[in-house]
């Protein structure tokens, strides 16, 4: 087994008052939007979040190929749910992501495993040097190495597991941008106002497919 995904969805969604992972978007709850998109690319979908509560809640809103781990403590930090996902994975490689991305671009998903061969990581970068942790593709093996030895030092961001990474390759959001000319696949809902947002991108690009038909 090749590639894996880790969708991390053990986030409190505290500005929104209630789980965002069953949100719906355009008819379709935000989790299986992601799980969808990535299907189709990895071997093996892992939802990690922090209850059995929840599991059984997004369980009936997936397919029954997507398996689920829980969180291996109580924390909202990414890093825990990445360090859950890596130590159940299969893969020789896992893309991580949020489940509030429901614009994943599975060719920019694709090229991020492509060049992560042979590396400890390929992570996009913007211009002004941030980073994408959380839409990244990881060594399973080294980054749960990784992640353990933060997690150990008391370090429960992504930054942490990264630095103890070595051969981490930083592609840069213009070349991913070839791809996804809008960067629509770094888009991620924090808000009922991105959430507004989201649905409007959704409409527009609805009105632009027919047109593009009749052109």
């Amino acid at each position: 087994m090749d590639r894996t995904a880790i969708v991390l969805a053990g986030g409190a969604s505290s500005r929104f008052g209630q789980d965002k992972g069953v949100l719906e978007l355009n008819g379709k709850p935000l989790i299986k939007h992601v799980v969808d998109k990535v299907r189709p690319i990895v071997d093996e979908i892992i939802v990690v979040t922090s209850s059995q509560e929840r599991v059984a809640e997004y369980a009936r809103l997936v397919d029954s190929d997507v398996s689920f781990a829980v969180d291996v403590c109580e924390s909202n930090s990414p890093l825990i749910g990445t360090l859950t996902g890596l130590s159940v994975a299969h893969g020789l490689y896992s893309l991580i992501l949020p489940f509030d991305m429901p614009f994943i671009s599975s060719e920019v998903i694709s090229l991020l495993f492509e060049l992560c061969i042979g590396k400890a990581a390929v992570i996009p970068r913007w211009p002004n040097g941030n980073v994408e942790p959380l839409h990244a593709v990881y060594c399973t093996t080294l980054a749960l190495e990784a992640a353990k030895a933060a997690v150990a030092e008391g370090k429960l961001n992504m930054r942490a597991m990264i630095e103890k990474l070595r051969g981490v390759r930083y592609v840069s959001t213009l070349v991913v941008q070839q791809l996804d000319p809008e960067l629509r696949t770094f888009f991620n809902i924090n808000t009922r106002a991105d959430l507004k947002k989201a649905a409007a991108m959704v409409a527009l690009r609805k009105q632009v497919r027919p047109l593009k038909r009749i052109l």
